[in-house]
């Protein structure tokens, strides 16, 4: 080989030994620094208080993988933090507003580098509240009309502070006593029609005032117990069972007694079951029947009476002559 020759040689071994070194930089280059978009290590958060008027801050996270930009939306939630809408908003902060009231915020970011983008989503705020002034009731509802059966009766919502939009209402029957009161199924008018089974309750009106998702309630005071049509003449009082519910181990009865004589009577109770003795209670009436009055009672049977089989409890009402009314029976199978 010439002298041309080796230095010819030489050259190109130089230039291959060059191109093979940079490709082997290249290639660990890329070894030491694959391509990854962002992951998110600890989710953004808000700031902020959640009520009308408020503003409220985005904050990103953690990421890894060295993001670039972040890109921000909210959206609204119901109170539990599901079934949420993304809003228009896209920035780092957000302006509560009426169409919030009641519902829970919450924050997607995204964030941005080279490789890619990543969404990570926040934890849903409290429920909003409004900056409104609250519904107050600064005088009671009223009813007006006669507590007896076949009349009409008519509520007044009342007077409020805050300016209410509108109004709802719900009819309640209270024990002559007014020691409980049930709401009347399907009795939501301002109006209420007084019907055969309201004789010897009470009744009363609640009443459900609303503006912008605010909301207040109140009662009123309970009528006087509703009368028959007819006056109650009777030789000895009487009594219906009109209800019994059990609540775990303990009874709650409710019944019916009308007499002609507006002074308070004795209850009787007997608990009868298959195989043991019977155990006899007695109640008495705290405000008499006029003439008819409506009364809730409860008491925690025996142990004897408890357990799976036949239950069975008789009521009479006892007048102060001690005429007794015929026996009411209820008997149930546990």
């Amino acid at each position: 080989m010439t002298h041309g020759q080796k230095a010819r040689w030489a050259v190109r071994t130089a230039v291959l030994l060059s191109a093979a070194l940079w490709m082997l930089i290249g290639v660990a280059a890329a070894i030491a620094s694959p391509a990854a978009a962002p992951v998110n290590v600890d989710p953004p958060t808000i700031t902020g208080t959640a009520q009308v008027g408020e503003v409220l801050t985005a904050r990103n996270g953690t990421w890894d993988n060295a993001p670039t930009s972040y890109r921000y939306r909210w959206l609204r939630c119901n109170q539990l933090g599901n079934s949420c809408v993304l809003l228009a908003a896209d920035g780092q902060t957000y302006r509560i507003g009426q169409a919030d009231v009641g519902r829970t915020l919450r924050l997607r970011v995204t964030a941005v580098n080279a490789d890619g983008a990543t969404n990570a989503r926040s934890e849903q705020t409290e429920v909003v509240g409004s900056n409104a002034a609250p519904l107050t009731n600064t005088a009671r509802p009223t009813i007006t009309g006669e507590a007896r059966v076949g009349q009409e009766l008519t509520a007044s919502e009342g007077t409020w502070t805050g300016n209410p939009t509108s109004f709802s209402f719900q009819w309640q029957r209270c024990d002559i006593d007014a020691i409980a009161c049930l709401a009347v199924t399907g009795a939501t008018g301002r109006t209420y029609g007084v019907r055969i089974a309201d004789l010897g309750f009470r009744l009363r009106v609640q009443v459900e005032a609303r503006k912008d998702g605010r909301s207040g309630t109140a009662t009123s005071a309970p009528t006087a117990v509703v009368a028959p049509t007819t006056p109650v003449t009777n030789a000895r009082p009487t009594l219906r069972i009109l209800k019994v519910t059990f609540l775990g181990a303990r009874i709650y009865v409710r019944f019916r007694i009308c007499d002609d004589q507006p002074r308070n009577l004795g209850i009787l109770v007997r608990e009868t079951r298959p195989g043991v003795r019977p155990a006899l209670r007695r109640f008495a009436t705290r405000v008499a029947p006029r003439p008819c009055g409506a009364y809730t009672r409860s008491w925690l049977p025996a142990p004897r009476f408890r357990g799976p089989g036949r239950y069975t409890i008789t009521l009479r009402a006892q007048d102060s002559s001690g005429r007794t009314s015929l026996p009411a029976v209820r008997t149930f199978r546990r």
